[in-house]
């Protein structure tokens, strides 16, 4: 058959447009049956080794046994987070770039001027796990509980130190939240990381120390530190005789560790309820639970809307905190 000069230019614009709209909808991932037709990358803030990193690794391997494609984590360390936070920030949003997340995200923005908007270029698809902080101090100096050390520092005001893995550090925040509560009189002693803090109160230089929970507990065991209570509201599995702080004289005190999955903003929504379906599903399977545990993790999975108002009650509360502490962006 024989076509005429106006057919075969219709078909050609007609081709032209679908042409288009294939293009388009490649570079913005399709929507979610197509997605994923290539690598994920998630992307940590940090160096390997640490729970974002672990449990990313963890998720990854669950996620590309469920999608058929690999998952590649992508350690991107600075800054407290905010080197991968800003490479995700600017990455397009099509699901293929995520940002794993820990407690620092909330916290950046109050210790240094960023040069992203953590509440507006991102997210949510979920929190991924909680994790206690404990209060750990050397045996030698002699307190027992939280109430004991409570008393020494009203006792002497001034005289006890309080150790974090740097200023801004979850850990210096969460010192400051128990000073708060305490109301109590502490200076804090900053460390260039956790292992410097977690010796120095060992040798009592620093008198206390709210330390990860997953760093001490080893040295809790060993007898080189003394854990006096756990941030959570709930005793940890792990080691269930170790009281909370809020059942040792500050009712309701309550500070996590945390860590969640971010994508950039603008990402469809159909795809972001794609890949909180499939880290859901994978952080109730018993392997990951049982091994997220093992390091003082509780799984914590949720909808995206809810890890998106999540992170902002923590915005507010980081806010609080650094204005009681007189922290400012350096």
């Amino acid at each position: 058959m024989r076509t005429s000069v106006r057919d075969r230019v219709v078909l050609a614009l007609v081709t032209g447009v679908l042409l288009a709209s294939s293009g388009a909808g490649a570079a913005q991932g399709g929507d979610a049956g197509e997605f994923p037709a290539r690598p994920i990358r998630i992307v940590v803030g940090f160096t390997p080794g640490g729970q974002p990193d672990i449990f990313s690794r963890m998720i990854g391997g669950k996620l590309a046994e469920s999608f058929g494609q690999p998952v590649v984590v992508d350690n991107r360390p600075g800054a407290g987070g905010a080197i991968g936070t800003k490479i995700v920030a600017d990455a397009t949003p099509d699901g293929y770039t995520l940002l794993s997340v820990s407690g620092s995200h909330v916290i950046s923005p109050v210790v240094r001027k960023l040069n992203y908007d953590t509440a507006k270029d991102f997210a949510g698809i979920t929190l991924t796990y909680n994790s206690s902080y404990v209060l750990v101090a050397a045996p030698s100096l002699g307190a027992g509980s939280v109430k004991d050390l409570i008393a020494m520092a009203k006792a002497k005001p001034g005289a006890l130190n309080f150790g974090s893995a740097g200023t801004g550090s979850g850990t210096h925040f969460a010192g400051e939240m128990f000073k708060d509560a305490a109301k109590i009189d502490v200076v804090h002693v900053p460390y260039k990381g956790i292992p410097e803090a977690l010796n120095d109160t060992m040798t009592n230089r620093v008198q206390f120390f709210m330390a990860p929970l997953a760093s001490s507990i080893n040295l809790v065991r060993d007898g080189k530190l003394r854990a006096l209570g756990v941030t959570s509201l709930k005793r940890v599995s792990i080691q269930p005789d170790i009281p909370t702080i809020a059942e040792s004289g500050l009712p309701g005190f309550s500070w996590d560790s945390w860590g969640g999955i971010l994508a950039p903003a603008k990402t469809p929504r159909s795809i972001i309820s794609k890949l909180n379906r499939e880290i859901v599903r994978a952080l109730g399977l018993s392997d990951i639970q049982k091994r997220m545990r093992a390091l003082g993790a509780e799984p914590a999975p949720g909808t995206p809307e809810a890890f998106d108002q999540f992170i902002r009650k923590e915005l507010a509360t980081i806010a609080m905190v650094a204005k009681k502490a007189g922290i400012k962006p350096q």
